[in-house]
């Protein structure tokens, strides 16, 4: 089965799933504060909690009045308006943040400067200035506690004479610290909520940004595969091909070893294609292959080759860890892909070194640079200088002085040891 047919076998289970959201796929906070700020977004508004509290206000209200009827007024129409007031305007709480708190403070005061019990009233007052405060409208929010207190105060202690109920007292001043002990404390726990908001805003952002960098990364990891497999195998097809073609009455069965070496390179090349396929259907998951290194120089030599090329190589390679051995394998086949497609040369050679902690890899050709298009994408230095600086390391590429062109890769052996303890660590 090759390629296609896999993609049109498994294409209507992937097709039946719903499409992902973009972004990670959880939120920090709790699940209630991310709902109010979906909220703040769109065009729901919180009625339920406003209806709720609004309930829970003009029935306690009403229940602890009886109790609460000693020197103050009875509740009326203006009373039950004023509930409804202050209680109401909690609907539009997150849009109009400062409005809400404002409008609570002055309803909360306005209702007990005219000698109704006291209640409930005093939640509308705390939900409309914390909303305040954990969006932000700092000086808004302690404003409007202010408002209320000091309206508080003046109504207690001096308003009290010409306002209703005739006949009421001054209030005393230990009750007047309770309250304050009690605002003092409403405002210490918001100001908690709102650092708390923002750093969940913050871990929210970096985690987004972190998510879309890996994606990033990944997509330039899979992009450089896919260009180094298929620059390489398509190359070798593209010389065999021709070779076949010229030969193809002159020679058949020379036409028939190019037929072959190019069936053997496309194989392989679907082969490494499928690899890096598989690993986008299941992330996560092991890859059934290992990835090459340079181990399998030899191999590349044979298909290099295949495509006229005469590869000498120099050096035993080390023992590197999988990334660091997959990223120097790269780096010589692009390299010698890039001799295939612009040089006129066909021979090249390979020194594998290490030394003062690095492995050197040094590919050379003696040139001429053809000048001619070989239908590349420009991007294989590109590619191998990724690589490298991935590892800690460096490419120089250019043309020599007697007419050739080298490549000269340096890969550090340190970071190559450090990441093979790690993955043994399954860190």
């Amino acid at each position: 089965m090759n390629v296609m047919e896999e993609q049109s076998t498994a294409g209507p289970a992937r097709r039946s799933a719903p499409p992902r959201p973009p972004g990670p796929s959880w939120r920090p906070g709790p699940p209630w504060w991310n709902r109010e700020g979906d909220e703040v977004h769109g065009s729901r508004l919180p009625w339920r909690s406003t209806l709720l509290l609004t309930v829970l206000v003009i029935v306690g209200t009403h229940a602890a009045a009886p109790d609460r009827l000693h020197g103050r007024a009875p509740l009326d129409v203006l009373a039950y308006a004023l509930l409804l007031v202050a209680s109401g305007a909690l609907l539009w709480r997150q849009r109009h943040p400062v409005s809400v708190a404002f409008v609570t403070s002055v309803a909360a005061t306005v209702y007990l400067g005219a000698g109704y019990p006291y209640g409930p009233v005093f939640l509308t007052v705390a939900v409309g200035c914390f909303g305040a405060l954990v969006a932000g409208r700092r000086t808004a929010a302690w404003t409007a506690v202010g408002v209320f207190w000091a309206g508080h105060v003046l109504v207690a202690h001096w308003l009290y004479r010409w306002l209703p109920p005739p006949g009421d007292s001054a209030a005393s001043w230990g009750q007047e610290l309770v309250v304050t002990a009690w605002v003092v404390a409403f405002v210490a726990v918001a100001e908690l909520v709102r650092v708390r908001r923002e750093q969940w805003a913050r871990e929210r952002v970096e985690r987004a940004q972190a998510a879309r960098r890996r994606a990033d990364e990944e997509r330039l990891r899979i992009a450089r595969e896919l260009h180094d497999v298929l620059a390489h195998s398509i190359s070798v097809i593209n010389v065999q091909a021709g070779v076949g073609l010229a030969l193809l009455d002159a020679d058949p069965e020379q036409a028939r070893t190019a037929l072959t070496t190019i069936k053997a390179a496309s194989k392989e090349a679907l082969g490494e294609v499928r690899q890096v396929l598989d690993t986008l259907r299941t992330p996560g998951d092991a890859p059934r292959a290992p990835a090459p290194g340079l181990g399998r120089l030899p191999e590349l030599v044979e298909q290099a080759a295949s495509a006229g090329l005469a590869v000498t190589v120099e050096g035993t390679a080390p023992r590197l860890a999988p990334a660091a051995d997959l990223a120097a394998f790269r780096i010589v086949q692009e390299a010698l892909t890039n001799v295939v497609r612009h040089s006129g040369s066909r021979h090249a050679r390979v020194r594998v070194e290490t030394g003062a902690g690095a492995l050197r890899l040094r590919i050379d050709d003696d040139g001429p640079a053809t000048g001619a298009d070989a239908g590349g994408s420009g991007n294989g230095l590109a590619g191998m200088r990724e690589r490298a600086a991935a590892l800690g390391g460096t490419i120089e590429a250019g043309a020599r002085d007697d007419g050739g062109f080298r490549v000269l890769a340096v890969l550090p052996l340190r970071a190559s040891s450090e990441e093979s303890v790690e993955r043994r660590e399954g860190r």
